[in-house]
This record gives structure tokens, C-alpha cells and sequence, in this order.
């Protein structure tokens, strides 16, 4: 069993279910899905920039990123219906836990000058996102292979029903926030 899975069952969830006086285990919060999502603006100069995006994700993520279309025109970003405008990937289960775990633990702490992340980035519903500006901070990926630094969101879709609940969640699965 994943590290961050069993930790959540042995320690995060009794633990919330006393803070926050849940009757009902179903009650609890839970991380319900990572969704990892890659804009690409330079693919109108470059089409071969959907390609690398898709690779460099799908070596962060273990899992094929799928393409995102554009829905509709818009002139003054030179882009039309149906244009590729980048890629995501939605991580469940196994792959989201062993996912979280690679980012709290090993992809934050490496980058510089880190002193934690945003605590205000809630949606108001429990769901957190976060942004990263480049994805050389990933130990899979080669510097000397990408043609171009990218940055990505990640968002942490919870059961959590507010921010405070999701907060603690998160904090209790070891996301540095820094306030």
C-alpha cells in the first residue's frame, strides 16, 4: 500500500473526524482526484510544442495526458476552434496518492528559495490549486531534454464541504503552506 494512502487511513482521517466532531465516517474529507493541466500559448508559432508538453507529462504523471482544444475563436490570441491549446491529466486512486506524495516530498522542497505555498488558494468549495512555474523541478525530467521551460496547475479536488476542512486535510497529508 502507498505511503500517503496508508497514512491517511491510520492517522489523517481519525484525526480529522475528532477535530471537526464528524458523526459519520463518510463525513470525512478525502482527496478525490489530482488534475494536472499544461497551457501551451507558443503552439501557434510551434505545433511540435504539443508533443513535448504531452511527453514531459507524461513522465511527471506515470499516466498520457489528453490534448485540449480550443472551443472557440478568439482573434486577438490567434486562435481558432478546435486548435490544440494543451494537455491534462486527471490522476484517481493509486496514481494520485503516489503522485501527492512525489510533490510534497520530493518536487517542493526543490525549488529555490521555497518557503511554502499559498494557504489562500481555495476555491471556497474545498478544492485547492496551485501553480508551478517550470517543470524542470520534477526529478523525472531531463534539463538537457526540454526545448522549453513550461509552467503547469495542479489542482487538488477534494470531498472536503469548506477551505478550512480542506486545508487541514492537506496540511495533515504534509503540503508546506506557509502561513
Amino acid at each position: 500500500m502507498l505511503r500517503l494512502k496508508e497514512k491517511y487511513e491510520k492517522e489523517i482521517a481519525p484525526a480529522l473526524q475528532e477535530q471537526f466532531k464528524y458523526k459519520n465516517v463518510m463525513e470525512i474529507p478525502k482527496l478525490e482526484k489530482i488534475v494536472i493541466n499544461m497551457g501551451l500559448g507558443e503552439v501557434k508559432e510551434n505545433p511540435k510544442a504539443i508533443e513535448s508538453a504531452v511527453s514531459d507529462l507524461s513522465l511527471i504523471t506515470g499516466q498520457k495526458p489528453v490534448v485540449t482544444k480550443a472551443k472557440k475563436s478568439v482573434a486577438a490570441f490567434k486562435v481558432r476552434e478546435g486548435m490544440n491549446i494543451g494537455c491534462k491529466v486527471t490522476l484517481r486512486g493509486v496514481r494520485m496518492y503516489a503522485f501527492a506524495d512525489k510533490l510534497i516530498n520530493i518536487t517542493l522542497p526543490r525549488i529555490r528559495d521555497f518557503h511554502g505555498i499559498p494557504g489562500n488558494s481555495f476555491d471556497g468549495r474545498g478544492n485547492y490549486a496551485l501553480g508551478l512555474k517550470e517543470q524542470i523541478i520534477f526529478p523525472e525530467i531531463e534539463y538537457d531534454k526540454i526545448d522549453k521551460v513550461r509552467g503547469m496547475d495542479i489542482i487538488f479536488v477534494t470531498t472536503a464541504k469548506t477551505d478550512e476542512e480542506a486545508k487541514a486535510l492537506l496540511k495533515m497529508m504534509g503540503m508546506p503552506f506557509d502561513s
